[in-house]
């Protein structure tokens, strides 16, 4: 009996001290998945260029991004808030919609803004089989151009989900995952109140940060009056506000970074 209680609490020390790997995000309007432990940690990814959470830079520059868009309401208020500061950002937006409300996926690439795949039906990759995510993002891809002429190079999983499937299935359809900033996720899909937002993005802010938003989230404007103010202010800060794509193409290599062919 002795033996039996120190070996059970040998087992629960050793349990606690496993450090797992954070869940970066769950879609509160589909609230059945989290993000799997992958089969390799962050380092693994972000080495080798699969994955971007952030990108190393010292200037002043930091990437808004939204997704699960487009909404007839709060895309254009978010647009027009975006033109008024001078600032780009990125749209990751599902399939389904931009069939809806095309206009506005049209309008974010013509003022300057970058549009990413963000899946068709928004369908968990947790539990999925290769043709279904291949399909989710070819639709996801067609749609785009169906609205706007053009693809995209950017994907981000919903719910922040990979592993070594969707990476290689990433690159063979030649797209770039992108995710975010650990310390940038604003949760505003929880609708936490406009200053939890604005105070999450502001408090955190960094060079290369890739924040993440919504432009969908359902009877919400939480981030668009948040966005009132976190624009002027990270303005007056100096930052400049870049497409992912403008992003990336202000990384500095940093030391250990590992080559490998895309």
């Amino acid at each position: 009996m002795k033996y039996s209680r120190l070996l059970c609490a040998g087992i629960a020390v050793s349990l606690l001290s496993i450090s797992p790997c954070p869940i970066p995000y769950t879609n509160a309007q589909d609230t059945s998945y989290a993000s799997p432990a992958p089969t390799k940690g962050r380092a693994y990814y972000e080495e080798r260029g699969d994955i971007v959470w952030e990108v190393p830079t010292h200037r002043k520059l930091i990437a808004l991004t939204f997704d699960d868009g487009p909404d007839e309401s709060n895309t254009p208020a978010i647009l027009d808030l975006l033109q008024k500061y001078d600032a780009k950002a990125t749209f990751f937006v599902v399939g389904s919609r931009v069939e809806k409300l095309p206009h506005l996926v049209k309008r974010e690439r013509e003022e300057g803004h970058e549009v990413g795949n963000h899946t068709f039906l928004h369908s968990s990759f947790q539990y999925i089989s290769r043709n279904k995510a291949l399909s989710e993002l070819n639709q996801g891809q067609a749609s785009i151009v169906q609205a706007t002429g053009a693809g995209t190079h950017l994907f981000r999983p919903p719910g922040g989900s990979y592993n070594d499937t969707l990476v290689k299935l990433s690159k063979e359809k030649g797209l770039k995952i992108i995710l975010w900033s650990w310390h940038q996720d604003t949760l505003d899909w929880r609708k936490p109140g406009v200053h939890r937002i604005a105070d999450k993005v502001l408090r955190n802010a960094r060079n290369g940060d890739i924040v993440l938003m919504h432009d969908y989230v359902h009877q919400s404007t939480q981030t668009v009056d948040a966005l009132k103010i976190i624009l002027p202010e990270l303005k007056k800060r100096g930052y400049s506000f870049v497409t992912v794509s403008e992003l990336l193409s202000n990384r500095e290599k940093p030391d250990g970074l590992i080559e490998v062919n895309k």
